[in-house]
């Protein structure tokens, strides 16, 4: 039998516009599409306000901060409270380096968060010196103790988030899912009671698939997804949502097969676009993907 183009593409569409009615219908609520901060961090430094505003006239409904948010003071993050609510968006969560999961730095960091509204405060293990993977290791040095430190630390901080109803996260890179001493610091952390996961699905280290097996086997585990596609380009780029290899359908179907995604954020951080008109894009692309 001789299939027309035409029913060929009414057959792509309907496709693809069931794989969305079912998703939409899967979730059975609304969640919420951000924006990870740290992509725009130029236009951030150059005027806080007017890109919190820019990224809400785009459509997005909420942002991560990242980094130098922790040295502000508890006035500026008022401020900064004030921008986003007068714009209608919404801080869902910060990215937080090492010196916030000391004793004294998580006080400031529970401050600054709860006055800017945040759900999570999320930890990104941060970097000592080395080169390609012995550069990557755990908040208090290199091995598997390091990583069990960091999993000490870790569940310390989700005790003191608990009664204040909040959350702690992490946000792994690909090195957590290289073995190290014969152990997968993945695995780790993901026996510290009460820790969730912000899931990087550009960065997840297994493949196609890794971000629906690590969804899969971490059940409940992930409420905060970030957005991004890989490889990169020739050019060195991160490609646009979609652009990329990640099965975003499959991804998004296993992230809400639970129904425990509270947020989705996007991150672009380097683009052949300016980045404001790459997260337009982005925007774009996740609406089509997602339905």
């Amino acid at each position: 039998m001789t299939i027309s183009a035409d029913t060929c593409s009414r057959r792509t569409f309907l496709a693809a516009a069931a794989g969305s009615l079912a998703l939409r219908a899967q979730s059975g609520k609304h969640i919420p599409v951000g924006v990870m901060l740290y992509g725009v961090r130029a236009d951030l430094e150059k005027d806080l306000p007017a890109t919190i505003r820019a990224v809400a006239k785009l459509g997005f409904e909420g942002v991560e901060f990242f980094g130098p948010y922790f040295y502000w003071t508890p006035a500026y993050a008022k401020e900064v409270r004030s921008v986003l609510d007068d714009a209608g968006i919404r801080c869902f969560a910060t990215h937080n380096e090492s010196p916030a999961f000391t004793p004294d730095g998580f006080t400031r960091a529970i401050e600054l968060n709860q006055i800017l509204g945040a759900e999570s405060i999320i930890a990104v293990r941060g970097l000592v010196s080395g080169t390609g993977n012995s550069a990557y290791k755990g908040f208090e040095g290199a091995g598997l103790d390091g990583w069990k430190r960091l999993a000490d630390r870790l569940g310390q901080a989700c005790d003191r988030v608990r009664p204040l109803k909040m959350t702690c996260a992490y946000h792994h890179h690909a090195v957590e899912f290289l073995p190290v001493e014969g152990a997968r610091p993945i695995d780790i952390l993901a026996g510290v009671k009460g820790l969730l996961f912000e899931l990087d699905t550009g960065l997840v280290g297994q493949g196609e698939k890794g971000s629906i097996d690590f969804l899969e086997r971490h059940p409940g585990r992930v409420p905060y997804l970030l957005l991004s596609d890989w490889p990169k380009t020739a050019q060195g780029n991160q490609p646009l949502l979609g652009e990329g290899k990640e099965p975003w359908k499959q991804t998004l179907a296993a992230a809400e097969r639970a129904g425990d995604v509270h947020f989705y954020l996007i991150q672009q951080e380097t683009s052949d676009l300016p980045p404001m008109q790459a997260l337009q894009k982005d925007l774009e692309s996740f609406r089509k993907l997602h339905g």
